[in-house]
């Protein structure tokens, strides 16, 4: 059996399959990786069209979807190989993809994740907005990447290209070892999908392991294939899950006052929106933190792990200050010495 395992998560994606499995297939090493779809209760012809063209690859099937989160740990908890890597299912992944993390994985025992670079399938000199070069998070659970800052993309100029220590590495395609996905009770169930991936990786740093980017290797990934960017869906997600994000990993001594500040800017974001006309997108914030009162008790339950160690990459300052009011609109303009090492 072979070492790595590339689990692509499928939920009436067909479309994407036809258009990006193939490259997966063609360059991804047959001596070193398994490429398996796990699929997620699809509905379209995604069954039908694997087990036609590639009748070869492993499918595991689900009978209803169990979003990103469930979907991965059930494929998951039946693997044994050395180290998985979740693949989304529309990322292109060049000649050379997988060998970079996987001798950067072997070599180097306490990292337990790692990353790509991620570059935009729709232009390909440009950073994507899920990853980028390496993701990290702002004291109020703000979300950005060395190459994209809030809505804010960079032009790849291999500025980005040196391997560093990351708070986040994108779920669209994540290297993790199988073993210590599996120790930690892999992603949680309750946030289904965004956000997830965080939590996972500060969990992770939690445990003592290090997370990482490796620019050597780089895929082009398209984005939103199945929440598009401006879904009042994916932006409920996205608010109720940082806000439970914090109350699941934040040390005592800064969490009310972190929720506080957040609160209050999710508040003032919603009154935008009201102003605009998005009606969904305000509804879908006052939802967020209406769902996230109901799950606050089941989540601060989870704080089990909090405080053993200090993650990597957490900027100590407000990336929206920062960006909207100081104008620093790329990673490079930021203080270092504002970023835990």
């Amino acid at each position: 059996m072979n070492r790595v395992a590339v689990v692509i998560l499928n939920w009436n994606g067909c479309s994407f399959l036809e258009q990006f499995l193939p490259s997966v297939v063609e360059n991804t090493p047959t001596d070193i990786a398994d490429v398996i779809v796990a699929d997620n209760g699809s509905t379209d012809n995604s069954l039908a069209y694997l087990k036609d063209r590639f009748p070869s690859i492993k499918t595991i099937c689900f009978d209803k979807n169990y979003g990103f989160t469930g979907g991965y740990n059930r494929a998951i908890e039946t693997l044994t190989h050395e180290y998985t890597i979740l693949l989304n299912s529309d990322v292109e992944t060049p000649k050379g993809w997988l060998e970079p993390l996987y001798e950067q994985m072997e070599k180097n025992p306490h990292v337990g994740a790692c990353m790509p670079k991620m570059l935009a399938y729709a232009d390909k000199h440009s950073f994507e907005y899920a990853g980028a070069s390496g993701g990290f998070l702002d004291r109020y659970g703000y979300p950005f990447c060395r190459g994209r800052i809030l809505s804010t993309t960079e032009i790849d100029s291999e500025q980005y290209n040196d391997p560093i220590p990351v708070f986040w590495a994108s779920g669209a395609c994540l290297m993790v070892r199988t073993s210590l996905y599996k120790k930690l009770g892999g992603l949680d169930s309750d946030f289904f999908a965004h956000m997830e991936e965080i939590d996972f990786c500060w969990r992770l740093q939690h445990a003592g392991y290090k997370v990482m980017v490796y620019p050597q290797s780089h895929v082009f990934h398209v984005g939103g294939g199945t929440l598009p960017n401006n879904n009042p869906h994916k932006m409920y997600l996205n608010f109720r899950n940082s806000l439970l994000m914090l109350v699941k990993n934040l040390p005592a001594k800064t969490l009310l006052t972190t929720l506080f500040v957040r609160m209050v800017l999710d508040g003032a974001a919603g009154v935008a929106f009201l102003i605009q006309g998005k009606w969904g997108f305000f509804v879908a914030v006052l939802k967020a933190h209406r769902d996230f009162y109901r799950m606050l008790s089941k989540f601060l339950a989870k704080r089990k792990e909090v405080g053993k160690s200090k993650p990597s990459g957490f900027y100590k300052k407000s990336i929206v200050f920062s960006h909207l009011v100081k104008g620093k609109k790329t990673y490079s303009l930021l203080d270092p010495s504002k970023f835990t090492a």
